[in-house]
């Protein structure tokens, strides 16, 4: 058994450090967690700490330094592969792995003009039409997955790529960016994780003040 120590930061708004967390929780992986608050001011310098990206999240496995969301997940299903942090399905698996990587690398129009802030109250704001790309690419992965697989998550049962999508159930609610059908069947079925609700409330309950993360 790996002793294994996720570092994050504010449940409010570090959207990478929910991923890896929700993966754990939702899958019965035990951890332990070290919350280290944002402090922009000073370009957050204490993450060096334990981090040697200066990011979060970072997981400690035995004495190896894992960061990178995606890649703290892809050592999680490597560490438990009884787990099913992956579809079992070869073509699936291949799938939701492309789709992990789209969410790495692509949707910067959504994450740089609506951060994720779980406390904040739900109000449209002013988006560029990246924005609105953006959610349509959305709408249409999550309307295909859940017709493909019938749901409740993306491939049936919850895995990685759920935990990568998660932070945006929150923006296109908080937001009010979307009420397409797969968008609320898909909210509803992660609001109901009792991994969300403590996370959510816990982020809720939290004293920090982001302003850069205040959209």
């Amino acid at each position: 058994m790996s002793d294994l120590h996720l570092y994050i930061a504010n449940k409010n708004y570090s959207s990478w450090s929910l991923r890896p967390w929700l993966l754990m929780k939702v899958k019965g992986i035990e951890f332990k967690e070290t919350l280290s608050p944002f402090d922009e001011p000073n370009h957050n310098q204490h993450f060096l700490e334990f981090s040697p990206s200066k990011k979060v999240p970072v997981l400690h496995v035995n004495s190896q330094i894992i960061w990178e969301s995606l890649a703290i997940c892809e050592c999680l299903a490597d560490l438990y592969p009884e787990a099913g942090l992956w579809p079992a399905d070869s073509m699936d698996r291949a799938k939701a792995r492309s789709l992990s990587t789209e969410m790495v690398s692509g949707f910067s129009h959504l994450r740089a003009e609506c951060p994720m802030n779980m406390r904040r109250e739900h109000y449209a704001i002013s988006v560029s039409d990246g924005v609105r790309k953006d959610v349509q690419r959305i709408e249409a992965i999550w309307s295909e997955c859940l017709q493909s697989s019938g749901g409740p998550f993306l491939f049936g049962e919850f895995s990685i790529v759920d935990a990568m999508f998660a932070p945006v159930v929150n923006r296109l609610q908080i937001y009010c960016l979307s009420e397409a059908p797969a968008v609320l069947k898909y909210r509803e079925a992660m609001h109901a994780l009792p991994a969300w609700q403590e996370w959510e409330a816990a982020g809720r309950a939290e004293p920090w003040i982001v302003e850069e993360d205040e959209a």
